[in-house]
C-alpha cells in the first residue's frame, strides 16, 4: 500500500470548530494515539486565532494550573483568545481551573483534551455544569476513511481494517502495523489506568483484556470470566468498567421488551479497534486463515456504527437480541422511535433470516443484513448511503 496523508479529516473537527467563541469550554476526550492533538491543531489553525498551548505532561504547567486563581490565569493567558490544554487529566483540580476560565475570561476560548475520560470527566463534570461542550474522538471511522480516499479503495481495504484496525498512526504507516499495534496494546492503552493507580493488579487487567479479546461476539459472564482469570465477578466488573472508560472496550446489552424467553440481563463486550483486539491475542493472520472472521466482522460493524452515529450527532440506543432458545440477531437499534435490526455476514449470497418470533413480536421493526459488499449502506447512512432494509 502507498503511504497515506497524515491529515485525514476528522468529522467532529467541524463540530468543534463551530463551537469556538460560544462562551463555553470545549472538552475533547479519547484514547491515546487517536489524534486529539492533531485535531485541535487543525481547529486552531482554521480559527485564525493565535493559541496558547499548555501541556499537562509538563510539570511546571501542572503547577501553574493546579492552584490557579483568576489573577494568575489572566497573567498567564495575557491577550490570547484561544487556550489549548493538552493532556488535561494530569492536572490536579483541572475542573475548578476550567470553571474559573469560563467565568472570569468569557472572551477566551479554552479547549482541553484528555486521554483518560474517567479522570478528566469526573474532575470536570460538576464544576463545568452548563459551561462545556463534550466531544469524543475514536480511532478513524469508515466514513472518515471513505472521505479521505474514496469508497472503492476503502472497501478494498476492509479485510486489512479487520486485521489491523484504524488507529491514525497505523493507517498512515502501512507496513509498520504490527509494531505500532504491539506498542499500543502493550504500553499506551493502559497507561492512564496504571498511572492513576486505579488498577491495583496490572497482570490481572491484562488477563481480563485477553479473555475479552477471545470472547468478542459472545455473551460475557463476569462470573465465568472471573473463574478464568482468578478473580471474583465484582473485581472483573470494576476492571471492565475501567477498560470501557479508557476507550479500550465497550458493552452492548441485550434487547428485551415483549417475549418471555428473551435474554434480559446479558451483555457482549467489543473492542473499539479490531487491530488492538488482534494485538492483544497476537494474531494478525489474514481472514482466510482465521476461525474468528465472523466475530471480527461483528465487532467491526458494531464499533463503526457507533462511531458513525457519534460523528453524525445521532442519538441512538443499541443492543443485540437473543432468546433462551438460541435465536439471535446481531444488532438492534432504536432512533427517534424507529426500531431497526440487522444480521451481519462477512460474505453471503443470500440474506440471513430474521427469526419469526422477533418479526412477530416487533412487526414494525425495519430489518436487514450487512455484508462486505453492502457495508456502505450500513455505515454511511445520511452520507450518501441508504439503509439496507
Amino acid at each position: 500500500m502507498e503511504p497515506r496523508s497524515f491529515l485525514i479529516h476528522r468529522k467532529i473537527g467541524q463540530q468543534v470548530g463551530a463551537r469556538i467563541g460560544k462562551g463555553k469550554v470545549i472538552l475533547v476526550f479519547g484514547p491515546r494515539q487517536s489524534g486529539k492533538t492533531t485535531l485541535v491543531r487543525m481547529v486552531a489553525k482554521d480559527s485564525h486565532l493565535d493559541p496558547l498551548w499548555l501541556s499537562g505532561d509538563e510539570p511546571d504547567t501542572r503547577g501553574l494550573l493546579a492552584e490557579a486563581t483568576s489573577t494568575r490565569l489572566k497573567a498567564l493567558i495575557g491577550g490570547r483568545r484561544l487556550v489549548v490544554i493538552d493532556e488535561a487529566q494530569r492536572i490536579a483540580n483541572i475542573g475548578i481551573t476550567l470553571k474559573l476560565c469560563a467565568d472570569t475570561l468569557p472572551k477566551v476560548q479554552v479547549i482541553a483534551t484528555g486521554s483518560s475520560a474517567f479522570e478528566l470527566a469526573s474532575a470536570t463534570s460538576e464544576p463545568l455544569t452548563g459551561r462545556k461542550y463534550e466531544y469524543h474522538l475514536y480511532p478513524l471511522s469508515f466514513g472518515e476513511l471513505v472521505a479521505h480516499q474514496g469508497l472503492i479503495e476503502e472497501k478494498r481495504l476492509l479485510e486489512h481494517r479487520l486485521v489491523f484496525g484504524s488507529y491514525p498512526e497505523v493507517v498512515t504507516h502501512p507496513g509498520e502495523e504490527r509494531e505500532l499495534l504491539a506498542l499500543l496494546a502493550e504500553s499506551y492503552l493502559y497507561k492512564d489506568i496504571f498511572a492513576l493507580g486505579v488498577a491495583k493488579k496490572p497482570a490481572l487487567l491484562e488477563r481480563i483484556v485477553q479473555a475479552l479479546a477471545l470472547q468478542i461476539g459472545s455473551e460475557v459472564s463476569y462470573q465465568e470470566l472471573g473463574q478464568l482469570v482468578g478473580a471474583d465477578k465484582e473485581t472483573v466488573g470494576r476492571y471492565v468498567d475501567l477498560l470501557e472508560k479508557a476507550y479500550v472496550v465497550f458493552r452492548l446489552s441485550s434487547f428485551s421488551r415483549t417475549l418471555r424467553n428473551e435474554l434480559k440481563k446479558s451483555r457482549k463486550i467489543y473492542f473499539w479497534d479490531t487491530g488492538v483486539r488482534n494485538a492483544v491475542i497476537r494474531n494478525f493472520a489474514p481472514l482466510h486463515l482465521r476461525q474468528d472472521t465472523g466475530a471480527l466482522w461483528e465487532n467491526f460493524l458494531v464499533a463503526e456504527r457507533r462511531k458513525a452515529n457519534h460523528c453524525a450527532g445521532r442519538s441512538a440506543n443499541s443492543w443485540f437480541w437473543r432468546t433462551h432458545a438460541q435465536q439471535e440477531i446481531d444488532y438492534v437499534e432504536e432512533r427517534d422511535g424507529v426500531l431497526r435490526a440487522w444480521e451481519f455476514k462477512w460474505r453471503s449470497t443470500r440474506a440471513p433470516r430474521i427469526p419469526k418470533s422477533f418479526r412477530d413480536a416487533y412487526p414494525d421493526c425495519i430489518t436487514g443484513h450487512v455484508t462486505a459488499e453492502t457495508v456502505e449502506h450500513f455505515l454511511l447512512e445520511g452520507q450518501g448511503g441508504e439503509e439496507v432494509s
